[in-house]
């Protein structure tokens, strides 16, 4: 088996505070030989450990262990097997809860332990959604690629006048309807519109202009979502869906795009965008190389 320290002497860094929801630990960024495979989140009385590739029962039993010790208030552990078709989630400790929900700067998000590789929550865009929130005052939000509606929720705490939201995933726009109700909100104050992006500049037109614009889509969705072919699609359409002096965040998600991908297209499609800050996803997330950390860049866009 191997050694836990390393694992849980990182652990002890990012604990949780005030039960809100944190990532615990990050492998993915290779830098903790030996765990490049093994991802750690805590949720309200839930820890997920996800795993990339098959590892031994006893270790995974004696990890939830270890992690209970460390966290009081955890009720149980349960393992994302991401290696396995489906990412099947098993519980290794305890009693997964009925309705888990993830808690981040004191606004509810639903958790969905059975919907496949994304449960419903994306950790490393927390800071972005601080922003939104941060920005949002007074304003006519646009939420692109909403998924299950994150940063809508953040821009109606920072006190949006309106948040649309536009997934072609039905389905995840429902759990952001979801979303919205179990923080309180009108969901007169916020739409969700599912239509594909790229197939609808025409609606997009009609919904326009917006104060701010977010725009997070996947690193990469199939056809439906490449960085290479779509980006520069994305960036040649937005001009015409937000107000003079508006503002602009577009989150990159991309690790295996060049460092300066997105930079290079803002100077070629938007050249009167400012940038206005160039955030990452923080010390939660370390990377071994920087430039595959989530990042988002704020513009403000100059007709």
């Amino acid at each position: 088996m191997q050694p836990l320290s390393p694992l849980l002497t990182e652990v002890q860094h990012h604990l949780p505070a005030n039960g809100e929801s944190r990532r615990l630990f990050y492998g993915r960024g290779q830098c903790f030989a030996g765990y490049d495979d093994v991802v750690i989140d805590y949720h309200p009385h839930l820890i997920l450990i996800c795993l990339y590739r098959q590892r031994d029962a006893a270790w995974l039993e004696a990890i939830a262990a270890e992690l209970r010790e460390l966290i009081a208030d955890a009720r149980c552990v349960v393992v994302q097997y991401r290696y396995q078709q489906g990412c099947p989630v098993r519980v290794v400790s305890g009693e997964a809860p009925d309705q888990p929900e993830a808690i981040e700067d004191g606004l509810r998000y639903h958790l969905q332990l059975d919907r496949g590789q994304n449960l419903g929550l994306f950790p490393d865009m927390a800071f972005g959604r601080r922003l939104v929130r941060q920005r949002a005052q007074g304003k006519k939000v646009l939420n692109l690629f909403a998924y299950t509606c994150s940063f809508s929720i953040a821009a109606l705490a920072g006190g949006a006048r309106n948040v649309c939201n536009v997934d072609m995933s039905r389905s995840a726009l429902e759990l952001g309807r979801a979303n919205h109700l179990l923080n309180g909100y009108d969901l007169r104050d916020a739409s969700f519109v599912a239509v594909e992006v790229f197939r609808s500049n025409s609606r997009m037109r009609k919904l326009a202009p917006f104060d701010l614009i977010v725009c997070d889509p996947p690193a990469q969705q199939g056809r439906s979502f490449t960085a290479q072919t779509h980006w520069p699609k994305l960036l040649q359409r937005l001009p015409s869906w937000v107000v003079p002096g508006g503002e602009l965040m577009l989150c990159l998600n991309g690790p295996h795009v060049e460092e300066s991908f997105l930079e290079d297209l803002l100077a070629s499609y938007l050249p009167c965008a400012e940038l206005l800050g160039c955030l990452d996803s923080g010390e939660d997330f370390p990377e071994k190389k920087p430039h595959c950390k989530t990042r988002l860049y704020h513009l403000r866009y100059h007709s």
